[in-house]
């Protein structure tokens, strides 16, 4: 799509969004429902696109992509008429006689700009977001996961027309022609590199962002911790989606005492949950794509690994594999791994723990297995990160009762249930004055009198 036809989608968005029709709650719960009917109509179609872009199990496309977004859904249908209401604040006894109050409204034109690794979910869930707020949305789909994102076009195709909802698909210079655009808010899930770009063209015509990035998410094991039920959760976290997952776990960082007792348990779970051929396992999915597969190749330092490392190039799928003896120096620390290879690193005392993460990008997350309840105080009130979980992983995003965002380089906003309204709504900050009376301290000409009346009232 060339940049004139681009250009030519967001002005017709913005006359459209003029015409106040996305304004009436029920229009958009009437939205959010077509939504949800075609994406049930399409369920089946939409597993297999994600199975071909990704290879990723009906199972597992069910419940961190297709219902994941229909809960979301509901959650707005349930909650947008609470959401939409206008909230009464106190007024100051300086403004008496005043009603003061917040007015939700809508930023009008939004960017949605999504990425390949669950792409159904992370780009209908903040659409649904954007609707439920009343805006309209150009959709932007990662070009490395064609088949989920032609599914994604014949559903919001069906649903909206293009002047409410867009679907462009393409690469780099889609995305270039987008980011040239004046929209009235951008969301962005992706790299931090591309991130850093979509926020340096949004700073050109001032247009807000939220920015759902990525980084090293530690997973710390203390002491006290129940290995095996660590093991199972940080295998299932780690390797969920060929660890193409902004939220994995990035690296283990467990006290050296107990590093070869949770190493061994993390083996039996990983042949328990994948089976001796993890290659072979159709519920196992695969990497993107070449460039990636190589990339995350050279990251694993064989003589480093102490289970799995086989690899299969022809279907572009890796093992999980573990690495013992792992410094903060080795190629695998210096970038987001983004695939199934998880470092194992240790520490000897938590305090020691604590400060080599500060010292680092803060996380998108951070999860501490532990049975102490102090430990579990002190990492999560001296840590900087986004979400994160105790004596779990990931599950903290798979909510919509609770925002999911980034902090500092891993993003900035959220989004989720009441988080993701807000974050396509502008909150406008109303004082509704009488005009029955009228106080006359603030008008000229100025006296002692009047400014001892002003100091009775601002104190």
């Amino acid at each position: 799509m060339t940049e004139l036809e681009i250009k030519q989608i967001a002005e017709k968005q913005r006359n459209y969004f003029y015409t106040g029709a996305t304004l009436n709650p029920d229009f958009r719960i009437q939205a959010l429902k077509r939504l949800k009917s075609c994406i049930l109509h399409y369920e089946n179609e939409i597993s297999e696109a994600v199975k071909q872009d990704l290879g990723k199990s009906s199972f597992e496309s069910y419940m961190c992509e297709t219902g994941l977004t229909l809960s979301e859904i509901n959650y707005q249908i349930k909650h947008l008429p609470a959401f939409c209401k206008e909230k009464t604040v106190p007024t100051p006894l300086s403004q008496f006689h005043s009603r003061s109050f917040q007015k939700p409204s809508p930023y009008g034109v939004t960017l949605i700009m999504s990425p390949w690794n669950y792409p159904f979910l992370l780009t209908m869930e903040p659409l649904a977001d954007a609707i439920a707020a009343g805006n309209t949305a150009v959709v932007k789909p990662s070009a490395y996961s064609p088949h989920t994102s032609q599914i994604m076009k014949k559903i919001i195709e069906k649903c909206f027309d293009q002047q409410y909802v867009a679907v462009i698909t393409g690469g780099r210079a889609e995305n270039t022609s987008l980011l040239n655009q004046h929209f009235d808010y951008i969301f962005f899930t992706g790299s931090q590199t591309v991130g850093k770009e979509v926020m340096r063209c949004a700073a050109a015509h001032l247009t807000p962002v939220t920015l759902e990035l990525g980084g090293k998410s530690p997973c710390l094991v203390d002491k006290t911790a129940n290995l095996k039920l660590a093991a199972r959760r940080i295998v299932f976290g780690k390797f969920l989606n060929c660890g193409q997952t902004c939220v994995a776990p990035d690296y283990l960082y467990c006290d050296h005492e107990i590093k070869d007792a949770l190493i061994a348990q993390i083996k039996k779970e990983i042949k328990k949950q994948f089976g001796t051929s993890p290659l072979n396992n159709k519920n196992y999915g695969r990497i993107i794509n070449e460039k990636h597969f190589h990339r995350i190749c050279n990251l694993t330092d064989r003589e480093k690994v102490v289970f799995g490392g086989k690899t299969d190039f022809k279907t572009l799928k890796i093992e999980p594999t573990v690495m013992d003896l792992v410094t903060f120096d080795d190629p695998v620390m210096e970038e987001e791994i983004f695939g199934p290879v998880l470092p194992v690193l240790t520490y000897e005392s938590l305090s020691q723990a604590v400060n080599k993460i500060n010292s680092m990008a803060h996380p998108l997350a951070l999860y501490l297995f532990t049975g102490n309840k102090k430990a579990a105080d002190f990492v999560l009130s001296r840590c900087s990160f986004g979400g994160g979980c105790i004596n779990d992983t990931m599950i903290h995003l798979a909510t919509s009762e609770m925002g999911f965002g980034g902090f500092g380089e891993s993003g900035m906003g959220a989004y989720h249930g009441k988080a993701g309204f807000e974050t396509f709504s502008h909150y406008k900050s109303i004082v509704d004055k009488k005009t029955w009376l009228d106080l006359p301290m603030r008008y000229q000409p100025y006296g002692r009198l009047k400014l001892k009346m002003v100091k009775s009232f601002l104190k």
